[in-house]
């Protein structure tokens, strides 16, 4: 651990290039240098930064008690502030007077080791000057008391180090005139920019601080925006996983679907879907819902579908089929209180039968075309559209969520569709949407009710479904909180 510097020569703390000088005999203090010049400049004890004068040079600015300077600029806006490491025993280095971009002087503070850089670094500092020839004998100790690691060949220890500590800050190495080989690695390392310390002048130096602040800004936006890449990567693997393309190739039918989470801006769910036709001509369709809005319950809902579809093409159908899911997500949800419902349809060759299972699901709603007896009235004109007939499938033979009980049982039931319908399959968050400003829900009845009078006005497929989840929603007078999902099968005769 590096021994704490003494108070006779205490880190000369410069701010806006000026500073107080004690005297080294201890008499009164001596006249400050000019501004910026770091040589000879030995002021009394410092704490957290700042000198034992209030002024200390801050042009306004004050410190708080963890040490983090606030401006008192015009605009509001605190100036820049560089902290410079370098412990030249000459005394040589000398920073000039430094102006950002609107003429505002740019503070300077001055550390000789790493232990008193640590604790000048505060949040104020945005960029951080380092003399590539620092010397610290032994590694440096940080506030964790950990010691930085560094090979012994390595010189640019010091400087990792700096980047370790000040993984938010700009940093720019410092580096002889020959030595441009140094100042390239450093850059290669972490730094933003390397300085030649013999060419330093005012213009040049404020240049390359605002320079270095900028790229650390833009280094970090760009990071930001590349782990939001990855993160809508990843959120569009997990939505391919709950909303998949149908497998119905050498079908008839017709498939539309919408989904909606109800988690503010969320990509998806606890709902889940899936459809596939088999090889002997059966189409199965499957709608679900893992209790919850979270990412876990996408999740375990991804699960549920996979292992559905994995389980419908090897053959498995109703309450084998079930009990099987219902294991499933026994062994993988994280907790007993975890639930899910699920409605499964298998739809037969000839498409005028299906067989139904409801586990703790709402009931499909059909609808059919209306009987008319003639299409054409007594006197010739055209008679009066019939519109079709929605209705929901029957519900009262239903088996438990899946996860609530062992053992449990779910019967199919077979059900006539007739030679054209549609068939709706639903999560309850399409009835559970309020209508106006009371408690009232929506509720099946008023579903069913809504569907006829789209299907009246001429509304099929895609734009049915997205009329009915945009009604539910402004029923509800805005975003609902539950998740959404609708899937469709229409059999045109």
């Amino acid at each position: 651990m590096p021994v704490p510097v003494p108070r006779q020569r205490a880190i000369p703390a410069v701010e806006g290039g000026q500073a107080h000088a004690a005297s080294p005999s201890g008499g009164p203090a001596q006249a400050a240098p000019a501004p910026g010049a770091l040589s000879g400049q030995e002021p009394s004890s410092t704490r957290n930064g700042t000198s034992g004068d209030a002024s200390y040079g801050d042009h306004g600015a004050t410190a708080d008690s963890d040490g983090a300077h606030h401006g008192g600029a015009a605009n509001g806006t605190a100036p820049l502030t560089l902290l410079v490491i370098e412990d030249d025993p000459a005394g040589a280095l000398t920073v000039p007077e430094l102006r950002d971009a609107t003429g505002r002087q740019i503070r300077v503070r001055t550390a000789r080791n790493l232990t008193e850089a640590e604790r000048l670094l505060t949040d104020d500092v945005q960029c951080v000057l380092l003399d590539l020839a620092l010397r610290t004998p032994g590694p440096a100790a940080t506030s964790e008391g950990t010691a930085a690691e560094a090979e012994p060949d390595d010189e640019l220890a010091t400087l990792r180090h700096v980047l370790r500590l000040a993984p938010r800050h700009a940093v720019l190495a410092l580096t002889p005139a020959e030595d441009t080989e140094r100042g390239a690695e450093a850059v290669r390392v972490g730094a933003q920019d390397y300085l030649f310390r013999d060419e330093l002048d005012s213009r040049l130096l404020s240049r390359a601080v605002r320079y270095a602040v900028e790229r650390k800004r833009s280094d970090r936006a760009e990071r930001r925006l590349t782990e939001s890449k990855l993160r809508a990567q990843e959120n569009a693997r997990l939505e391919r996983g709950l909303l998949p393309t149908p497998l119905l190739e050498g079908s008839s039918l017709r498939f539309a679907a919408r989904y909606r989470p109800g988690r503010s801006r969320a990509l998806l769910g606890g709902d889940f879907y899936d459809t596939v036709r088999t090889p002997d001509g059966t189409v199965h369709a499957m709608i679900g819902d893992v209790c919850g809005h979270g990412p876990d319950e996408a999740a375990l809902g991804v699960e549920l579908r996979i292992a559905w579809r994995a389980l419908t093409l090897a053959g498995l159908c109703g309450d084998r089929l079930l009990s099987t899911l219902q294991q499933v997500l026994e062994h993988e949800r994280d907790s007993d209180e975890i639930f899910a419902t699920l409605c499964t349809v298998d739809i037969a060759p000839d498409g005028r039968r299906a067989g139904l299972c409801l586990a703790g699901h709402p009931a499909p709603l059909i609808s059919r075309p209306a009987r008319s007896p003639a299409l054409v009235g007594a006197d010739g004109a055209d008679a009066a559209v019939v519109p079709p007939v929605a209705e929901l499938l029957p519900y009262e033979n239903g088996g438990p969520a899946l996860g609530l009980l062992p053992n449990a049982r779910w019967p199919r039931q077979q059900v006539e569709l007739g030679g054209e319908w549609s068939l709706m399959l639903y999560t309850d968050g399409l009835i559970e949407g309020r209508t106006g400003e009371g408690r009232e829900r929506l509720g099946q009845d008023g579903m069913v009710d809504m569907v006829r009078r789209q299907l009246a006005e001429g509304l099929r497929g895609e734009e049915l479904l997205r009329a009915a989840v945009n009604e539910v929603r402004d029923l509800n007078g805005g975003e609902l909180t539950d998740d959404v999902a609708v899937l469709l099968l229409d059999r045109v005769a």
